[in-house]
């Protein structure tokens, strides 16, 4: 598979097999994520590998209910680093591209999962407090993503898109 396979392949898993996520392929999830593009290569983010029952329910509760969560063997919860960004780019970094951060490295995470015949679902409904204290999470970051992960036990309808004649704006030359 390409990385474009992987794009039109992705879809939001809700549902997981009960089958653990080898060593392996969760190290080449974290590798892609890794390897985001990142503001400076400052890397403006903590990646939080839950596998215990408590703690993914406690993310159930930060979630706004989500409890598909539950079912996927390995949640990644991607946190902000605010002030490892604002270090070189002052506000703008501590607000924006630490976040930029995290949400480019979920993404290479979520390419890779399809590439491994993982699925994964973007979870943003995160109440910052709730979610930091079930992973204690290290002070000043802030949790942003959280992205379940396991062997999809679903096969969801291809969801619409917009039309790129919608989508984008050609300015000509």
């Amino acid at each position: 598979m390409n990385v474009l396979e992987a794009i039109h392949s992705r879809q939001s898993i809700r549902a997981y097999q009960p089958k653990p996520v080898e060593t392996e392929k969760l190290r080449q999830v974290l590798e892609a994520a890794n390897r985001a593009a990142s503001a400076g290569n400052l890397q403006a983010y903590q990646i939080y590998i839950v596998r215990s029952e408590s703690t993914k329910q406690a993310l159930i509760a930060a979630a706004a209910g989500q409890k598909f969560l539950a079912a996927a063997p390995v949640v990644l919860v991607f946190a902000v680093d605010p002030a490892r960004s604002a270090a070189q780019y002052g506000p703008r970094g501590a607000q924006l591209y630490c976040m930029q951060d995290a949400c480019a490295a979920a993404s290479n995470a979520m390419l890779a999962a399809v590439e491994l015949g993982l699925g994964t679902c973007w979870v943003d409904a995160v109440d910052e407090e709730l979610a930091g204290q079930a992973i204690g999470i290290r002070s000043g970051q802030r949790a942003a993503i959280i992205l379940p992960l396991g062997y999809p036990a679903e096969s969801p309808s291809r969801t619409s898109r917009r039309t790129l004649s919608d989508l984008a704006t050609d300015l000509g030359d």
